[in-house]
């Protein structure tokens, strides 16, 4: 189910060592498991925490525990510790903690959504901005709505044909065309300036 690193058990056992008090493990939870915000928390966790339907895995000196409702976004996760010169950086990877890619029999308008939650939009976040499906046309027209930092932004043209058009129609061959919906002269903040 889960592989945890040498390293890794070893960081959890010293943590569970110096922190006193009655731990008797690492909790492991799935938080907002299925979206795109999906993500891991690890806590301390005493016999009193645990409401009986946890897996558990026995480790070096402690116990992980995974909450029942979050075992099947952790199927296949991996947990390792890397020591760095000013410290050390804990790592999950959890690929199934975002849910699945739908499948071939899953509608059209299903599989951009999650493109663009799940692979578009965690790229455009790093300046800020966001796009949302406005439109799926019959021929296959996919038309975009860009939000926050790629609203008004001076390089949206760059950005939709370069990396989003060529991401979508290399996953969804169904797809003939990727279109901006946006009035980009209300945009309020962009990343770029316009060039007047």
């Amino acid at each position: 189910m889960i592989e945890i690193s040498q390293s890794a058990q070893h960081h959890f056992r010293h943590l569970i060592q110096t922190q006193g008090g009655d731990a008797i493990g690492i909790l492991l939870t799935a938080v907002e498991p299925g979206t795109p915000r999906a993500d891991a928390r690890l806590e301390f966790c005493e016999r009193e925490d645990l409401i009986g339907d946890e897996w558990s895995l026995d480790c070096d000196g402690f116990t992980l525990f995974v909450r029942g409702d979050s075992a099947e976004y952790f199927d296949g996760a991996e947990v390792d510790y890397q020591t760095h010169a000013t410290g050390g950086q804990l790592t999950i990877r959890a690929p199934r903690i975002k849910g699945r890619e739908p499948g071939s029999e899953a509608s059209l308008v299903e599989r951009v959504r999650w493109l663009l939650e799940n692979e578009i939009n965690p790229r455009l976040a790093a300046h800020g901005g966001k796009v949302a499906l406005a439109e799926l046309t019959a021929e296959g027209e996919v038309f975009l709505r860009f939000g926050g930092g790629c609203h008004g932004c001076g390089m949206v043209d760059v950005t939709l044909k370069q990396g989003i058009e060529k991401t979508l129609r290399e996953r969804l061959p169904e797809i003939t065309a990727v279109r901006d919906a946006t009035d980009h002269a209300t945009g309020a903040r962009p990343y770029y300036r316009r060039s007047d």
